[in-house]
């Protein structure tokens, strides 16, 4: 696979913005499944999107989330930087309490459970490269936290 052309960092802000507004959160996981995560709805950066479905930690419902994933056959990568914000994304605490989700990809939900390599660890640092070597935007975000972000890796059940 090519390597992604960097871009300005002033764009992954932008880009981060973008993806973390109330308009995107809630409208993107709509029109991808009525998509069925066609075009460029499925597809953003050269990094394929997918619905992540949680158990909100507080209110118990479903709460979907639109991520850019990294896969690996049947395993899932998300990296939870918020856009280089220090906050925790909800997806990411909600896993904490409730690890089991569900991820569409395309037309197809996967029943799926959640676990975080620990930061600083080998694992952690290997997918943390991977991660940045397909999008140099992680980087970006990474350097305006104080923390690692965290690494979720989401396999089947």
């Amino acid at each position: 696979m090519a390597r992604p052309r960097r871009l300005p960092a002033w764009a992954y802000r932008l880009i981060g913005i973008v993806g973390r507004s109330r308009f995107v959160t809630r409208l993107h996981p709509v029109v991808y499944r009525l998509t069925g995560g066609r075009g460029p709805i499925g597809r953003v950066l050269g990094l394929q999107m997918v619905v992540l479905t949680t158990t909100g930690r507080r209110s118990g419902q479903p709460r979907d989330a639109p991520l850019f994933t990294l896969r690996d056959g049947s395993t899932f990568l998300l990296i939870g930087t918020h856009g280089g914000e220090e906050t925790l994304p909800d997806w990411v605490a909600n896993l904490r309490v409730t690890p089991d989700a569900t991820v569409q990809v395309a037309r197809e939900s996967l029943a799926v459970r959640a676990r975080e390599p620990q930061p600083g660890g080998v694992e952690y640092r290997a997918l943390w490269m991977r991660a940045v070597a397909e999008y140099p935007g992680y980087a970006e975000y990474r350097a305006r936290r104080s923390t690692d972000p965290p690494i979720v890796v989401l396999e089947p059940r």
